[in-house]
């Protein structure tokens, strides 16, 4: 067994084809004010060619993945612009347009533009008329006040300053103009109609907000005045190249600040054109195959672009100091960031940030520092959705996943099934089998799925319905096969979209978060009979949420993204399915419990103390709101005996700083659940009362663990309505600095809990961690000892005070490495950047000649940002400096360790079972050796982990008892591997050091256990490639600095050398031939590395 128990199956059959990125846009456009910040609503879309639309929120540099609006059938996204509604004025003597609504619009292979609502998740709006395909789209640049100087007598209407318009291009020449006025999407006019050769429009972009640049494929751009709809001139690029095509494909156009005119074609020539006399200014060939897009700069001095041969090429204008000169543009660097083409890229800059995003048919998109290029790494978001593609049925040891509309489900077998793998025949291995797949009819793809824990039901949404399926084992000898059908539920619940589903631990209810947030609880009636239809009763129960304050939220001057901050996009149960916890992206938190005893002896399923059943009530936070609450008090719907309430302290919960990534309660311990078993007193019906109720609350856990899209960890105390005493005594800033340094951010989590241990795994699509919350975090002051991971991310060792401050020195520098980017990934250390000036002054106080210091730039120029994000994180738990509070080292001090039957709480005069194991938290460092944290980076990318089995869970099914005593968490943790995925053929052939290793990360696990310096195997192994091959040392530095560009972990540096290394030791094995053993190859070899003088060819 693992030294910390748990039997992981490594899953990579689980199918998940990823989705080329079509489309890119920023919601807003960006700003050279010295003063301006990135808008708290900023966010990003990326539309991909299964028609889905993934919201990001930057953060500022945190990037992480809010919501997907899920696209359809044969539909996909081709672009995507976004514009804002004014509202009025403010009133102040400048009386500025206050931006109001932002508003987002797509279009793809069809001749409709669609809006769509980001709260619903779904369409809106749609435009059409009687032209071709639409293949491109720009938005109006919104209406600017000119500056006092340049003011001019004739000024705009109000309805001019609001309107901003949608310019899309169809495949039959015809350039339309839509308005969006009025909060509306109409046809305006028609700018240019189809000639006789009908040129297909492949790019649009607005110069200024009265021209329009379209670019065709016919090697021609033309320049149209919108008011008019005349066409002011035509620019040709001539024709093609010889041996070609005999007319060049303009694929995209960009406009600067100053008019300049920039297009890249498909030639790989990128060409400057003058917006005043539409004449060529110069023409640069950059790339070998076709341009795809373009970005530019907000200064009009920098830009990007990309295409077929996956380089991502940056230029830069330079300015001649002779009068009468123009100025001239030069490429200033090439790198390949993407494995596969790039067909779109934008920009967005503020003082904060500064980045260029791009995408592809790799579906990965990437993050380029644009004001600090050079200076900064570039970062990789995953391509996997934030929210897990995966569920189990633990009771049954199923695997369920999903994509687009299609869900399969798979029976993993035990841990022994998979040990005796080796020594059974290939057709008689029993480690998975896929025991179903559901396919759904229609267009929409799924939004949510989930399965009930015994693995009977499984509840699958879209937009528009929901259905449920019971799964019932097959009446064969299999056991591992099951059978489908479709159970039977109300109108109400199938008519009704969902965008969250999700089932109760113990099987009971189904919560069903709809499109518009209105939450409903659905009971499911058991019966004995697994062969027998579950029964879902018709009425579902409805949840209201607390109004909230609007003045509450932070005033937002740059638009307003409506009810979309309201949205619920997470949920919790509690182990005893008792309580129900709900967060929205404003980090509020609402939540319910669940009253009295479960009492079949009723009559009627659904009863009221009342006259009438509460019907529809929507909350909105408007003034019906005390009396919508009355009646939810006065008059509760009472299902089977038992009723849903409001959290009696639920208001005390504070707002999280941020929105939650993981939302889970600590399940409760076996002994915890046996004593809650033990059964109620039946309620008599009387004349009064004929359908009696308990009104006693659950007694069971009721800590909620909480980590934020920040990676800020809280624990919560939901019947209290405060933190939990470990979350006091470990604040935020106690967390380690290897967590802190970790870019991807998390997706879910499980747990192992026991009598020792209070363990929860948290995992990313690139890391798996452990906390342990049996123990405390370690103290920023302690000297005794410390356990920390092996750069390996995967070795455990103790680090003795004579170490800590050579360790605290590299973590101090990996920290301000981090801090003040652009956006972008961390600072590139000042050893490695190439260029000739420094980033440090020396600065002198009075004439002593000691007195100065070195003070660094980029310490001043980010000291007020870091300041500021640290005022929003403030939770009162930490002082100015981020140490923890002097209260909280209190805490930490006197920390009482009663006896495990000592059940007395500090402040209660009652006694309270749910928290014993609170109070006898282990400090770290003490005699215990039990380990605090713990993580690893050697699985990824993942798509999720799931439980099939943990210690306290009965034998499953098939009455397998795995490792007896011994037994510990079993999951199944999917990786989707980016070798595996299908992606289309380059169009551009592959270069020589690709070729050296297709599967640099497959042999990553290799390299496990078999070396202590990589550094020196890693310089070995160069040698020995440039002595038994044919492969040059040029070649294979070319190689490694293509690795080091799309390093993900570029904060650690093992990370880089372990991927090259990998990726040089597949190369080897190529090389040996086939009568040698690599494992005994590599060990005999392994020696060789201590040798001194080998040249180090990276």
């Amino acid at each position: 067994m693992h030294p910390l128990d748990m039997d992981i199956h490594r899953c990579r059959f689980v199918p998940y084809p990823a989705s080329t990125i079509n489309a890119i846009a920023f919601s807003h456009t960006s700003t050279l004010k010295a003063s301006a910040i990135s808008p708290p609503n900023l966010r990003l879309a990326i539309g991909r060619a299964n028609g889905n639309i993934e919201i990001w929120n930057p953060q500022r540099g945190h990037w992480v993945q809010e919501s997907i609006l899920s696209g359809g059938k044969d539909r996909s996204i081709e672009g995507l612009v976004w514009t804002h509604d004014l509202e009025g004025q403010k009133d102040d003597e400048n009386k500025e347009e206050v931006p109001g609504t932002l508003r987002l619009f797509s279009i793809g292979y069809s001749t409709v533009i669609t809006e769509w609502d980001l709260a619903l998740r779904k369409p809106i709006r749609h435009s059409g008329g009687n032209y071709g395909e639409i293949w491109c789209l720009a938005a109006q640049p919104r209406w600017q006040a000119p500056a006092k100087s340049a003011a001019s007598s004739n000024k705009p209407s109000d309805n001019q300053k609001s309107e901003q318009h949608l310019a899309v291009g169809c495949a039959d020449g015809t350039v339309v103009l839509h308005s969006t006025a009025d909060g509306d999407l109409r046809f305006l006019r028609t700018l240019a109609r189809p000639s006789g050769k009908k040129s297909r429009v492949l790019c649009i972009a607005f110069l200024g907000r009265g021209k329009i640049v379209v670019g065709h494929a016919d090697s021609t751009i033309r320049i149209f005045n919108i008011s008019n709809g005349r066409q002011l001139s035509s620019m040709s690029l001539g024709a093609g190249q010889p041996g070609g095509p005999t007319e060049i494909l303009v694929w995209s156009v960009r406009c600067l600040s100053d008019g300049t005119i920039v297009s890249g074609d498909s030639t790989g020539e990128v060409r400057f054109w003058d917006g005043q006399n539409y004449t060529l200014l110069q023409r640069i060939k950059s790339h070998k195959e076709d341009i795809l897009d373009l970005a530019v700069s907000a200064d009009g001095l920098t830009v990007f672009s990309g295409g077929m041969d996956r380089r991502t090429t940056m230029y830069r204008r330079t300015r001649d100091n002779h009068k009468g000169d123009r100025d001239r543009w030069a490429e200033i660097s090439h790198q390949r960031y993407h494995s596969h083409d790039i067909k779109t890229m934008t920009t967005f800059e503020s003082n904060d940030m500064s980045v260029v995003v791009s995408g592809g048919v790799d579906a990965t998109p990437i993050i380029i520092p644009l004001g600090e290029f050079g200076k900064e790494y570039i970062r990789s978001l995953p391509m996997i959705p934030n929210c897990p593609q995966v569920q189990s049925a633990p009771q049954k040891r199923l695997l369920v996943s999903w994509w687009d509309r299609e869900i399969s489900i798979w029976r993993i077998g035990g841990i022994w099934s998979a040990m005796q793998e080796t020594e059974t025949a290939p057709d008689q291995r029993q480690v998975r089998k896929l025991v179903a797949k559901i396919a759904l009819q229609g267009e929409e793809n799924i939004a949510s799925v989930s399965i009930s824990s015994d693995g009977n039901l499984i509840a699958v949404s879209t937009l528009s319905s929901v259905k449920i399926f019971h799964l019932r084992p097959s009446k064969s000898s299999s056991n591992d096969s099951v059978k489908l059908r479709k159970a039977e539920i109300s109108a109400d619940l199938a008519g009704h979209g969902s965008k969250l589903l999700q089932f109760s631990p113990d099987s009971k209810w189904l919560l069903a978060v709809r499109c518009d947030d209105s939450i409903y609880l659905h009971r499911i009636a058991k019966t004995p009979d697994v062969h027998a239809r579950p029964r879902i009763l018709e009425r579902g129960v409805e949840l209201l949420r607390l109004s909230r304050n609007p003045n509450n939220s932070p005033k937002v001057q740059q638009g307003s993204l409506g009810k979309y901050e309201r949205s619920i996009i997470r949920a919790a149960w509690s182990s005893d399915s008792r309580i129900l916890v709900l967060c929205d992206l404003q980090g509020h938190l609402d939540s319910w419990v669940l009253e009295g005893y479960e009492d079949f002896s009723q009559s009627n399923d659904y009863t009221v103390n009342g006259e009438q059943l509460m019907t529809e009530s929507v909350m909105n936070g408007d003034d019906e709101e005390s009396s919508e609450e009355l009646d939810e008090t006065a008059h509760p719907v009472i299902v089977l005996g038992q009723h849903w309430i409001r959290n009696p302290r639920g208001a005390s919960l504070p707002r999280l700083p941020s929105f939650p990534l993981v939302m889970s309660f600590r399940p409760a311990k076996p002994a915890s659940l046996a004593a809650l078993t033990n059964g109620h007193i039946t309620m008599h019906p009387t004349r009064h009362t004929p359908n009696p109720h308990s009104h006693d609350l659950p007694i069971g856990e009721d800590r909620l663990f909480v980590l934020t899209s920040l990676h800020k960890v809280y624990e919560y105390q939901i019947f209290a309505g405060k933190l939990s005493d470990w979350s006091r005594r470990n604040p935020p800033s106690m967390l380690p600095e290897e967590f802190k340094a970790i870019r991807d951010r998390a997706m879910n989590c499980v747990w192992d809990i026991s009598d020792r241990k209070e363990r929860v795994w948290i995992y990313g699509s690139s890391f798996l961690w452990m906390f342990d919350l049996a123990r405390d975090l370690p103290a920023v002051e302690q000297k005794a000892m410390e356990v920390q991971s092996h750069p390996d991310g995967d070795t455990l060792q103790i680090t003795r005070s004579s170490k800590k401050r050579k360790r605290k020195h590299t973590q101090e520098q990996n920290h301000n490495l981090m801090q003040g980017t652009t956006g972008a990934g961390s600072k590139i250390p000042e050893k490695e950047l190439k260029t000739g000036v420094g980033n440090r002054i020396h600065k002198t106080t009075g004439i002593e000649p000691g007195a100065g210091q070195w003070i660094s730039l980029q310490t001043m120029h980010t000291q007020a940002r870091d300041e500021d994000d640290d005022a929003k994180d403030d939770d009162g738990l930490e002082d100015a400096t981020g140490e923890p509070s002097a209260l909280v080292r209190l805490r930490r001090a006197n920390i009482d360790f009663p006896s495990v039957g000592d059940d007395q709480r500090n402040g209660d005069a009652k006694t309270d079972n749910r928290h014993v194991n609170s109070r006898n938290a282990v400090a770290h460092g003490s005699t215990d050796t039990g380990l605090a944290y713990w993580h690893t980076f050697k699985y990824r990318p993942i798509l999720g982990i799931v439980v099939l089995s943990d210690a306290s869970s009965p034998e499953d099914d098939r009455g397998e008892d795995v490792y007896e005593s011994q037994r510990g968490l079993e999951v199944a943790l999917v990786e989707r591997p980016s070798w595996d995925l299908d992606l289309p053929p380059r169009y551009h052939g592959d270069q020589e050091w690709d070729n050296i290793a297709l599967t640099v990360q497959a042999a990553l696990s290799s390299l496990e256990g078999w070396v202590d310096n990589e550094a020196w195997f890693l310089r070995y192994m160069t040698w020995l490639i440039s002595q038994t091959s044919s492969t040059s040392p040029l070649c294979l530095s070319q190689y490694a600095l293509s690795q080091r560009r799309q390093c993900l972990e570029e904060t650690n540096p093992w990370m880089s050398v372990r991927l090259l290394a990998a990726a040089i030791l597949q190369q080897i094995w190529h090389l040996i031939p086939a009568s040698h053993n690599s494992s005994s190859f590599m060990i005999g070899t392994i020696g060789l590395y201590e040798l001194k003088g080998l040249e180090d060819q990276i």
